[in-house]
């Protein structure tokens, strides 16, 4: 299909050289990646994901998780495993 459209967007920089290698190491460029996000968009007549909210017990855990309150750290994945009884 010919191509004959341009989208522009502002973008932080940051955030723009940190998806564009993520995508490079998927062999995808930005326009791939706009290009497949509108398919899925016209697909599924709408966001290919959901876009919500965090409901407010998922605020305070994720407040007090950057606090370090209610957070275990292990030494390894066989330690966090004995912890939870598995």
């Amino acid at each position: 299909m010919l191509k004959t459209t341009t989208i522009r967007a502002r973008i932080t920089p940051s955030v723009k050289t940190q998806a564009e290698r993520i995508l490079s190491s998927l062999g995808m460029t930005a326009s791939d990646a706009i290009q497949l996000l509108f398919h899925q968009i016209q697909l599924h007549r709408g966001l290919p994901f959901a876009v919500t909210l965090p409901n407010a017990q998922t605020t305070k855990v994720l407040r007090d998780s950057r606090k370090g309150k209610g957070v275990t750290h292990h030494e390894s994945k066989k330690h966090l495993y004995r912890h939870l009884g598995l």
